[in-house]
Formats: C-alpha cells, structure tokens, sequence
C-alpha cells in the first residue's frame, strides 16, 4: 500500500506539469476564436524567461500571419517579384520546402497578409491580389489555384485582400466582394464552385466565421460597409446589418457568441453588439471605448480582451459595453489567450507580454523582448512553442 500511494503521487507530480499540446492550423487558433487549449505553460518569466529556440529572417517587410501544423509553420513571404509560401521546421526553423507564386505590384504595407490555413494534408493560402491557391502541406505542389479576381468578379478592399481561407468539413468560404454575391463556397479538394451567395458589397480584409444563429448554420462575414449572415448550405443571405468607417476597413474578426454578434473597427467607428433575431439585427449597444483597427478579439471568461486604438489592451464587458480596465503600451498589437493568461505582442516596439486573463484588473506576469520592431502580428501557440514575428522576421521561443 505505501508503494502505492507513493507510486499515484509521483504520477500526479508528474501530471500537474504536462503541456497539453496542440497545433495552430489556422487564423485564430484550433477552434478559430484566439484561444488555445494548452496548459502548463511557464508563467515565471523572472526567473525562467523563455528562450529563443530559432530565428529566421523574412523578406516581405509586412504581417502575414503564421500557422503550425504537422511539425511545419507555414508562412507567406515574399522575394524579388513572388510571394512565396514557406514550410519550415517547428523544431529547427530550416526551411522544408517553399512554393512560390507571382506578385508584381507594388509595395503596400507589406505583400501577403493573411495566415495559410492548413486541413488534411492540404495547405490553403490566400494572396492579396486574389490567388487562391491549395497545397500539398507535405512537399508544397500545387494542386488547385483560382484568383478571387478574375474567376469570380471578386473586388478587394483598399488594403488589398487579407482575408484566410475558412474550411468547414469539405468546403472552402471566402469573400471575394463580387457584385454578383461577395461570398463563395467551394470544395476544398478540387476548388469547384458550389455556391456564390452574400450581398454585393466589396470584400472585407477580416476572415469568414462559422457559426450557429437561431438553429441555422451559417458563416459570418464581415464585407468593406456591413456584417452579413450566409446560410452555409446554399449562400443566402439571412442577415445584415451596415457597419462602416470612413475608409472601409473592417479587418477584425467578427466574434459570434450564441445569437449575439460583436463587431470593432478602426478610423472612429468603434465597436457594437447585435443580436440577431428573427426579424432581423438588433443593436444592442454601441461603444468608442473599444476600437480594434485590424487585431481581432477573444471571448473568454465572459469578457472581451482585444487591441484598441490608440494603443491600448482593453477588457470589456459584452453585457454593457462597458470596459472593465484599460492598458496603454500595446500599439496595434495582436493577442492570444491559453492556460488562464494573455500573450500580446506590443505592436509598437515589438514587447512580448504575458499577463493574467482576469476582468478585475491589468495583472502583468511578464515581458521580454524577443524581436523588437513593429509587430503588428498576433502571436500563436503550437505545441509549446510561441511563434512571433516583426516586419523583418520570424522567431519560435519555447513557452514549455
């Protein structure tokens, strides 16, 4: 018996410091909403702050976003007159293979900036032109490609497309912005259209969410002047609802919760809560308070966390719109929540920030410096690995 007992308290030691692990496939996270399920992350910067594993430059002097999956991190870079796409290793950071694709117009705050989305094997990947292309994730070959632009009429928003691909089970959503239907659905296997459907609104820069609304699955859109509802089953138009600055930059992600839609912007507009009911929108509130100019906030707790012109990290409380405490010092900067605590990267001076996920209070457990420089990107956790970048490079520090 007291082999026993000691046998079940060295393996409950040992459980306590497991790192559930997972990847990071896709624009905000395993479950698309910028939180992560790993636990047991070193918290103690002070004493134990994490190391650099690798580092390796980039070339496109912008923001595409990174993603990790099957051992890779796949990003868009750029050189001379291609984006290329790059798999390197999560372990080492040496490249693994790249595939690259033309891209000759000019310079315009980087080239690509979306975040490549991998799903069975399959890498998809969004150029800000309008390619659309998918790849074999192990060797990077081409097996299907379209251009938002010249198959589908798309029309893109005046920072370019930014928008990553959303899969959901065999189909590809994407907003093109076409006047003859702003969202397509493909199959992600052979790029066949399936359906074209939305409004006839110029496309958004923020990514498609799938979502469930009065019991009718759905994707939630955000297009350059509104936020519509598109039944997933054939493209309808359900709902919508304008929303709109003066520059038509709706970059944020909308975040869905049950029937309740909360949307930010930059350039002055805001924020907003809607519910969606069955005679349509309703705005529940609006807020200056809260204004993410492209970073895209997390839900968790019962709080909203997210970036906020002119520089701040903001809590604030869906029920009121009201903010439950503000933080300055995190210019543009992108979040992620795991294991009870926000990782933020100062989008300024590139400061790298943990501090605690709690609506009470700012509650800063740590900050490094890893990169420096403008980093406008959010950070992303695989498999106890950070992975960051700036407009100059790319770096994997270990969190574990």
């Amino acid at each position: 018996m007291a082999r026993l007992l000691t046998l079940v308290c060295l393996l409950l030691a040992v459980s306590c410091t497991v790192v559930f692990a997972a990847d990071w496939p896709m624009f905000m996270g395993p479950t698309h909403n910028g939180l992560s399920p790993e636990t047991g992350l070193n918290k103690d910067w002070a004493a134990k702050p994490p190391p650099v594993l690798w580092q390796v430059p980039l070339s496109d002097n912008g923001y595409a976003g990174p993603s990790v999956a099957d051992g890779k991190v796949f990003i868009i870079d750029h050189a001379g007159s291609d984006d290329v796409v790059r798999a390197v290793s999560l372990d080492t950071g040496k490249d693994l293979w790249q595939y690259a694709y033309p891209d000759t117009s000019k310079h315009n705050f980087g080239y690509a900036r979306s975040t490549p989305t991998f799903d069975a094997g399959k890498l998809y990947v969004a150029g800000r032109l309008g390619q659309l292309i998918c790849l074999n994730a192990s060797d990077g070959k081409a097996l299907w490609g379209k251009n938002l632009v010249n198959h589908f009429g798309g029309r893109a928003p005046g920072w370019d497309y930014a928008a990553s691909p959303l899969i959901d089970g065999e189909r590809l959503i994407i907003c093109t912005g076409s006047a003859n239907g702003s969202v397509i659905c493909l199959d992600k296997n052979t790029g066949e259209t399936l359906w074209t459907g939305g409004n006839s609104d110029v496309a958004g820069h923020a990514t498609a969410v799938i979502a469930d609304i009065l019991g009718q699955k759905q994707y939630v859109v955000a297009t350059a002047s509104s936020v519509i509802g598109v039944a997933s089953d054939s493209g309808k138009l359900l709902w919508a609802f304008p929303w709109e600055n003066k520059c038509k930059v709706n970059a944020s992600q909308p975040l869905v919760e049950g029937n309740f839609v909360f949307i930010t912007s930059g350039y002055g507009i805001g924020s907003a809560l809607y519910e969606i009911t069955a005679q349509g929108p309703v705005q529940r509130w609006t807020s200056n308070r809260l204004s993410a100019h492209f970073s895209s906030p997390v839900f968790y707790n019962g709080f909203i966390y997210s970036d906020s012109d002119p520089g701040n990290l903001v809590c604030l409380s869906p029920q009121n719109g009201q903010v439950a405490w503000s933080q300055g010092g995190f210019e543009k900067g992108g979040l992620l929540i795991a294991d009870g605590v926000i990782i933020m990267l100062s989008g300024g001076n590139g400061d790298l920030v943990m501090a605690k996920a709690a609506s009470d209070s700012y509650q800063e457990l740590g900050r490094i410096k890893p990169l420096g420089g403008q980093s406008w990107t959010a950070p992303i956790l695989a498999n106890g690995r950070l992975i960051i970048r700036n407009t100059q490079g790319l770096a994997c520090l270990d969190l574990r």
